[in-house]
């Protein structure tokens, strides 16, 4: 188990053996996470482990965990959001290769030669893991946007029959 992250990886050499990378890393290490969330403080918790399973495909497990803050789309206010990966990537060199990853495996695409970039491939975990549209769950709309509930009985009660008055020219 190692504790420091290099910037590439041959990943069929990893693979072969059963290597795995643990530790730490600061948001601000991954720029295109950055551009997405509201402020680049706090750290990823990170484990990569790479191996191949009992159908003989090869894997990387990537686990992440970190707090980012992001902006409410409500309230346009930063929050804190917990972001938990767990994912299995089934290691193909080919398109093609993907219908044949068992379920429950993500394809992730790697070169001939086997280089892989750990941190990008976390920082992909962590992109896929954002909301579209990041709402803070804590946050309640104020009392003037809700309105309030006699209005909405008064509206229904108006909108019942839309043809009532319709009905009055008729005869």
């Amino acid at each position: 188990m190692s504790v420091t992250l290099p910037s590439s990886v041959d990943a069929w050499r990893e693979v072969r053996a059963r290597r795995s990378f643990q530790g730490q890393l600061p948001v601000s290490a991954f720029s295109r996470l950055g551009e997405v969330i509201a402020s680049t403080e706090g750290d990823v918790t990170y484990a990569l482990d790479f191996g191949r399973d009992e159908f003989g495909i090869a894997y990387v497990a990537v686990r992440a965990k970190a707090d980012l803050t992001l902006i409410c789309q409500r309230s346009l206010e930063p929050f804190q959001m917990p972001v938990e990966v767990d994912a299995r990537l089934g290691l193909i060199v080919e398109e093609s290769e993907e219908a044949s990853l068992p379920p429950g495996y993500e394809a992730l695409l790697v070169e001939q030669d086997g280089k892989l970039d750990p941190v990008a491939t976390i920082e992909d975990e962590l992109l896929l893991a954002l909301p579209l549209v990041p709402v803070n769950p804590d946050y309640e709309l104020p009392d003037d946007v809700k309105g309030s509930d006699e209005e909405d009985t008064t509206s229904q009660e108006k909108s019942e029959n839309p043809f009532a008055a319709l009905r009055g020219l008729i005869k």
